[in-house]
């Protein structure tokens, strides 16, 4: 069983990715910081009553909705499906990377010849 303070992160974070936004803008929105958008989602941080309800203000729920631990097929659903779309665009990202880098040896290498 999640403790209470995974169950507000993991909340959190999924109730800001129905809204499509990343983190940045719930801080512009509740007018935060980034980094303490990203601290209430790892667990590494646990707001205050006030900023809590600021928060969930800003993700358009309840504030009692960020500790709900029932999950419906939808919510799991979409859960899975942002842990694959995380998946694939990091995938996507380090298989650019290493193309690039594969092309730029391959230039240097044409160069020396």
């Amino acid at each position: 069983m999640a403790s209470i303070r995974e169950t507000l992160a993991r909340n959190f974070k999924v109730n800001r990715q129905k809204l499509g936004l990343t983190q940045e803008q719930l801080a512009e929105k509740a007018e935060v910081s980034t980094h303490y958008i990203a601290m209430v989602e790892t667990c590494n941080r646990y707001p205050k009553p006030e900023m809590l309800e600021r928060l969930a203000q800003a993700l358009e729920v309840d504030p009692h909705q960020l500790f709900s631990v029932s999950d419906t097929f939808d919510e799991t659903f979409e859960r899975l499906r942002q842990a694959i779309v995380t998946d694939m665009k990091q995938i996507v990202r380090e298989t650019i990377k290493e193309t690039l880098a594969d092309a730029s040896k391959e230039q240097n290498r044409k160069r020396k010849k």
